[in-house]
């Protein structure tokens, strides 16, 4: 008890319940601070863009009644002390009592009155006519400003993610999700050694353009015959155009040569390969066994055996799933890049490019408009400007598909099994764009 006495002599105040009240020594209760008040460390620190330790009232203009220990105001509990702070606060020599010298909260003397009152900015506020500080002000203004700067912004400027198309196959070994990027970074770097100059037909004496043409698009159709898999023609083509750019061929030996280039393709691609025998008669038996064995043992040398090239199949099945394409999509993207293969033209354009390009063209066919999407161009790394040129070649290829005596690839693709996709409106507003 004697040290309770002690105690409330100096008037040291105890926090018992910051909500419930203030203990003190003997047991007696200060009345609480109702609910609607927030201590001054909670206001302080809610005036966003403040000085590091704002007043909270003018001491200037307060009355001696509301005044906060006028001789030497006590530390706020919520305020850090730093060097400046505390140096300040010895360099006033005011006399004061003892027990003011404690950074503590305003003491009680041992009556029970309050010597020092503690204000409540809410209450003050209210209480007064002193207007809120400028700095106050400004604050939330410059807060309210901002805010609806913010609203405009992401009002305006909406980006589009780009989407992990590989998510959904990490549990698929045959999706080889782990390092698919790799794989096809690889493809992106050696696409062009699998590449021949549009133009290398000049350096031919005895075969041209047209017959590359009819060569090609009677392959397509052998192709589709024998039912064989996609990848197979793409690399049959390849095979065609790299051989016919080093080795000089007549023309009576332009279809051989087609006819062989489809069977390496079908012993690479295919699991069950055509026999020899079924692509003489394919032929109309122009040549003999031995003749297409030769042309095989020619061609494969002059290769030097490298098949295992980049074709624009194999960026068709990656930027088809980046485009997150339906069957539609896809029947269209096919038919429109199977046009490009008759023409030499498009030989100037990388298989990437060619394959990107299709896509394109196919949405715009189907949507009327341009859908290329951020991830899109994010994993074919082909912007919709890099990708105008090629697609309005490729429109006028569509445009021209069921006419002429090439119509092999527009027959192909008018059947039900391929969707009917040949009979698809071409993507028009494309080449009206080229004459604006």
């Amino acid at each position: 008890m004697g040290g309770s006495d002690e105690n409330n002599h100096q008037g040291v105040i105890r926090p018992a319940n910051f909500q419930g009240g203030l203990r003190i020594g003997g047991g007696k209760l200060v009345p609480e601070i109702g609910h609607h008040r927030r201590a001054l460390s909670i206001i302080n620190r809610n005036l966003v863009g403040a000085p590091p330790y704002p007043s909270a009232v003018n001491k200037g203009s307060l009355s001696e009644k509301d005044a906060i220990c006028e001789k030497n105001p006590p530390i706020p509990a919520h305020r850090p002390i730093t060097r400046k702070f505390a140096a300040q606060m010895a360099s006033q020599k005011q006399p004061c009592s003892e027990e003011n010298k404690k950074p503590v909260l305003p003491a009680l003397n041992p009556s029970g009155s309050e010597d020092c009152t503690i204000i409540d900015v809410e209450e003050y506020r209210v209480d007064t006519d002193i207007p809120v500080p400028m700095f106050v002000k400004h604050t939330e203004a410059m807060l309210d400003e901002i805010d609806r700067m913010e609203e405009v912004e992401m009002e305006d400027i909406v980006v589009e993610p780009a989407v992990d198309i590989d998510s959904c196959d990490t549990r698929n070994p045959l999706a080889v999700a782990e390092y698919i990027e790799d794989i096809y970074a690889h493809y992106r770097k050696i696409e062009n050694s699998s590449c021949v100059s549009p133009s290398y037909m000049e350096q031919q004496f005895d075969i041209n353009e047209k017959m590359r043409a009819i060569l090609i698009d009677w392959l397509i159709e052998v192709h589709y015959k024998f039912e064989l898999m996609d990848e197979t023609l793409f690399l049959t083509v390849n095979l065609i155009d790299r051989f016919l750019a080093r080795h000089s061929v007549v023309r009576k030996k332009l279809q051989l040569v087609g006819v062989t280039a489809m069977l390496l393709a079908c012993k690479y691609e295919e699991v069950s390969v055509p026999v020899v025998e079924d692509l003489i008669l394919i032929s109309d038996r122009a040549y003999t066994r031995k003749e297409v064995l030769e042309m095989e043992k020619l061609m494969i040398n002059t290769l030097q055996f490298n098949m295992s090239v980049p074709t624009p199949y194999v960026f068709m099945r990656r930027f088809l799933k980046a485009a997150q394409f339906d069957k539609k999509l896809e029947l269209l993207s096919f038919f429109i890049i199977e046009l490009c293969l008759v023409e030499c033209e498009m030989l100037k354009f990388p298989p990437s490019l060619l394959a990107a390009a299709a896509i394109y063209t196919a949405q715009c066919s189907i949507y009327g408009s341009s859908q290329w999407s951020k991830t899109s161009e994010w994993h074919t790394s082909y912007s919709e400007d890099h990708l105008l040129e090629c697609s309005r070649l490729m429109v006028s290829f569509h445009q021209k598909a069921g006419t002429g005596k090439l119509t092999g690839v527009h027959r192909k693709y008018s059947t039900y099994k391929f969707g009917y996709a040949a009979k698809t409106a071409p993507a028009q507003f494309l080449l009206e764009m080229t004459r604006l």
